[in-house]
């Protein structure tokens, strides 16, 4: 199987299933959301027509890894309980910047989808799924210490009613799980990890009412978060964080995101509030991970159930008024990085065919700024830099521990309102 052969997961028992993925082990990128509802069909990530253009059309819903972000160049000491090793950075965005893991980081490799001759080796046999496994990425892979094995599970939940659009105002549609698991193979070492899904979303960009106009500024954004991390000239975090109460245009509260936005887009990280954090472990001892395990019931609950389990409430809603579509989002990460694409040049890439494009790189008509808010839940920026952190939400794990980062997509619909022009 080539690695841009998507795989495709699809809603059981349904001619026009209201969700389908294609994931591409290349990256493993979401290369299609699709949502089928009302009678049309929304792909709601922006993107590539061909599988093969997200090699030069990087980070586009792809994972990121080992360290999602931006951690200065240099070498950093790591100490976490006793273990300590070095991290020595490749800087790729600038001479002092090494963004999203290095120059090939997770997003430039080949997950293998994972078989019963196979079987994953960080989820339970209780657990096991739709997972995809990367190669080992061994020690010193882009200057980061230890092998780490990783393996992730993406999975599509149905609905726990079907037919609740019939009677309801709003319904589900079903739901969208990534997990992802780490641990590393050594005995008695450090490393930092933080992985991401760096994924776009446009709810109105399969409309193409407007196919030159794909603006997601009418989109509503609501992000549960008290602070937003202070940022240098580099975009590098300096581990201090600025209060949302004194800057409005991050205080994102049913807030559409074209209201106050700044200048330059958004490019910022949003610590949630602490009301809001899950209870689910980032990291888990491996002395009490065995075989009859399950840390993935709660988050594999029919989408639409009152019943949450050990799930928080949503800390982040996109919603979109023109095409109806919801997207509600929970996670054990402690922020999210909110972009909305402002760096985005019509001149590169390409724009899906759906979405109005030419679907051919380089033709000019790809997606400009403010096309996508791009939605990445990861915990801190370099975490591990700072002192206040260690040994607690320090970003590292040990020998000894198990990395355990989950995201949930709750997708919901409601009929359009006709928005005045």
């Amino acid at each position: 199987m080539s690695e841009f052969d998507p795989v495709l997961l699809t809603l059981p028992a349904s001619l026009t299933p209201s969700l389908v993925l294609e994931v591409l082990p290349h990256g493993l990128t979401i290369h299609k959301f699709l949502v089928q509802t009302d009678g049309r069909t929304h792909d709601i990530v922006i993107g590539p027509e061909s599988p093969k253009d997200h090699v030069t059309q990087k980070y586009t819903n792809t994972i990121v890894g080992r360290y999602a972000n931006r951690i200065p160049v240099g070498t950093h000491v790591l100490d976490r309980k006793g273990a300590s090793s070095q991290l020595t950075t490749l800087s790729n965005e600038s001479p002092e910047v090494s963004l999203h893991g290095g120059p090939v980081g997770f997003d430039a490799l080949s997950w293998t989808l994972v078989t019963s001759e196979e079987p994953p080796r960080l989820f339970s046999a209780t657990e096991l799924s739709q997972i995809h496994a990367l190669p080992e990425s061994p020690s010193g892979d882009q200057g980061f210490p230890g092998t780490l094995l990783v393996e992730a599970l993406v999975a599509l939940i149905a609905p726990g009613n079907p037919q609740a659009h019939v009677r309801e105002p709003e319904s589900s549609l079903g739901s969208v799980v990534l997990l992802y698991r780490a641990k590393l193979e050594d005995s008695n070492n450090v490393t930092p990890v933080n992985l991401t899904q760096h994924w776009g979303f446009n709810l109105d960009a399969s409309l193409q009412e407007e196919p030159d106009k794909l603006s997601v500024k009418g989109h509503t954004l609501s992000i549960k978060a008290d602070r937003i991390a202070q940022l240098d000239s580099n975009s590098l975090g300096t581990g201090k964080f600025i209060p949302v109460s004194t800057v409005p245009a991050h205080a994102h509260a049913s807030k559409l995101i074209g209201e106050q936005i700044p200048q330059s887009g958004y490019d910022d990280y949003y610590l949630f509030e602490e009301k809001a954090n899950s209870s689910i472990p980032t990291r888990v001892s491996l002395s009490s991970f065995n075989s009859k395990s399950d840390l993935v019931k709660d988050l594999l609950r029919p989408s639409g159930e009152e019943e949450r389990g050990s799930r928080a409430e949503p800390t982040v809603i996109l919603a979109s008024k023109k095409s109806g579509l919801k997207l509600l989002f929970d996670s054990n990460q402690h922020g999210v990085m909110f972009y909305s694409n402002a760096m985005a040049n019509v001149a590169k890439g390409a724009r899906k065919k759906i979405h109005g494009g030419s679907g051919i790189s380089g033709n000019g008509d790809a997606y400009g700024p403010g096309t996508a808010a791009f939605l990445e839940f990861h915990d801190p920026l370099s975490a591990f830099l700072y002192p206040e952190n260690k040994d607690d939400g320090d970003t590292l794990i040990t020998s000894d521990e198990l990395y355990h980062n989950y995201v949930r997509c709750d997708v919901k619909f409601h009929v359009p309102t006709p928005v005045e022009k």
